[in-house]
């Protein structure tokens, strides 16, 4: 039986299930409180007096004050004991202070709770009229005929970071409106549309024809392809390049990237290739696979089973299957099913990107550039390899994944998670596949932590944890903030570095060495 005393002004005891004392801390302190694996633990408060805690077996604790009292409590359900020596035992609190707002959630109930955080809201809804960062839209001229469109905001906060964000499958840099908004406000933001999507679409037809009747409806499904365009697949291996000359080209210096599936493989697929362009990313519910076919560079005797590789012109058997699928997935019914079915959380309001997307649908080339991204090729780097690549040449990488996501599931997460057990891995709830768009106010508090801890060399502590040394355990938080003058409450699920922090500094220190 372990005997607990204290003889000195106010101060905490962390005891755990055990009855075994793992650290003492002022009264005065509890910001400086370690975050323990157990999830048993309790902090207790002494007041100046001559008593001792008593582990008694069964969970409970013991109380013995001056007065002789001893009285037993369960270790789930502390309360406060006075006596007329005013010995006490306190409540058990966590306390953090984000953005200068404190919140204190009880953690000795019967039942497990969660302690919360509270950050800010999107930008005009925090502050009545600031909207945030403006948003500018532009266009780039990668090769000829091939023109990119790209969205900024920020662009004179030229001390910042930059940040450059990845769309999803059907999407475009719209779809990253929320951050282009509020991360503007203090770091320099661009967000691209792959080509062959948003409006990263051919100026004319990539085809001629002699069939006058498809003239100026549909583009892309001639008998010859025009000689800009004899070479162009609309692939992960194209885009992986995209991004290699926009970084190059129009933003000139490294950048952390941030891509939601479709967008989180070429982001990953990219730092693995350029890791000197790459000062880290961010995955947003990655896809860890994308194409159906395979590569002829990596599999070439397989891939000569299948000969057309989404180049144009279309096989006229390929037209025909498009023309009877476009017809069906372009239509706003389906869209909308999608959206309600990948939205977690559906009081979030996606009529914005509905509209966009349905507007993409409506240009003359989207059909036939569906069909050439579905039968194109796939990366001559597997998402499991570029993982590896990313790991060997020392690329940081986040991890943050909607939980209730209904194709990017979170086992897919967590297989990152134990490929990179260093990357620190954040699950949100609700939400879906687009966190981002569902819960934007924590992922861009989750975006702005991380840059910010990578920016400061690791003296600053990732989001949620309270120094950075302490990154090897497993919290949850619930984070609140202001939507539309109400608030709302996310749950925050946090995985650690699964390395030892002797590793870790072992690791930093050989790097160095090497550098």
């Amino acid at each position: 039986m372990e005997i607990i005393s204290c003889h000195s002004t106010s101060f905490y005891y962390v005891v755990n299930v055990r009855g075994k004392a793992t650290g003492k801390y002022p009264g005065s302190n509890q910001a400086s409180f370690p975050i323990l694996k157990e999830e048993r633990i309790c902090y207790v408060l002494f007041k100046p007096s001559r008593g001792a805690l008593r582990y008694s077996g069964a969970d409970q604790f013991s109380i013995k004050g001056p007065n002789r009292s001893r009285i037993i409590c369960p270790i789930n359900a502390f309360k406060e004991f006075e006596n007329s020596d005013s010995s006490a035992l306190g409540k058990s609190y966590n306390s953090y202070v984000v953005d200068g707002k404190e919140s204190k959630q009880d953690v000795t109930g019967a039942g497990k709770s969660v302690p919360k955080v509270i950050i800010p809201g999107l930008p005009d809804e925090d502050n009545k009229g600031d909207f945030g960062a403006p948003i500018s839209s532009w266009f780039w001229e990668w090769k000829p005929k091939l023109n990119v469109h790209y969205e900024k905001s920020g662009c004179e906060n030229v001390n910042s970071p930059p940040v450059l964000f990845l769309p999803g499958f059907g999407v475009g840099s719209f779809h990253y409106e929320k951050q282009l908004k509020d991360l503007g406000r203090d770091h320099r933001i661009w967000a691209i549309d792959f080509l062959g999507q948003g409006k990263s679409l051919p100026c004319e037809d990539l085809t001629s024809t002699s069939k006058e009747q498809l003239d100026g409806d549909v583009w892309g499904f001639g008998d010859e392809a025009k000689p800009w365009a004899k070479e162009l697949v609309y692939s992960i291996d194209l885009w992986k390049e995209q991004v290699h000359s926009f970084i190059e080209e129009v933003i000139k210096e490294p950048v952390y990237i941030v891509g939601n599936s479709l967008g989180g493989y070429v982001a990953i697929y990219f730092a693995a290739r350029y890791p000197h362009l790459v000062k880290g990313v961010t995955l947003l519910n990655a896809t860890p696979f994308w194409g159906f076919f395979p590569n002829p560079v990596k599999s070439p005797r397989l891939s000569r089973v299948f000969p057309w590789t989404g180049s144009f012109p279309l096989p006229t058997s390929v037209r025909m299957l498009t023309e009877l699928v476009w017809e069906k997935i372009s239509g706003p019914e389906f869209i909308a099913n999608v959206l309600k079915q990948v939205y977690a959380d559906h009081t979030t309001k996606f009529d914005k990107v509905f509209t966009r997307i349905l507007e993409t649908t409506k240009h003359p080339a989207a059909a036939a550039a569906f069909a050439s991204i579905m039968f194109a090729p796939r990366g001559q780097v597997s998402f499991e390899e570029a993982l590896s690549g990313c790991q060997m040449k020392n690329v940081p990488v986040c991890l943050v994944y909607g939980k209730e996501d209904p194709w990017v599931k979170p086992i897919w997460g967590l297989q990152v998670k134990r490929q990179l057990p260093e990357a620190p891995y954040y699950e949100i709830s609700p939400a879906g596949h687009c966190p981002h768009d569902e819960a934007p106010e924590v992922v861009n508090f989750l975006l702005r932590g991380w840059v910010r801890s990578l920016e400061s060399h690791g003296s600053v502590a990732l989001p949620l944890l309270e120094t950075p040394e302490n990154v090897d355990y497993d919290i949850a938080r619930d984070l609140e903030f202001s939507r539309e003058g109400l608030k709302r409450s996310v749950q925050v699920q946090f995985y650690g570095s699964m390395i030892p922090h002797w590793k870790r500094v072992s690791a930093y220190l050989k790097t160095q060495f090497q550098n």
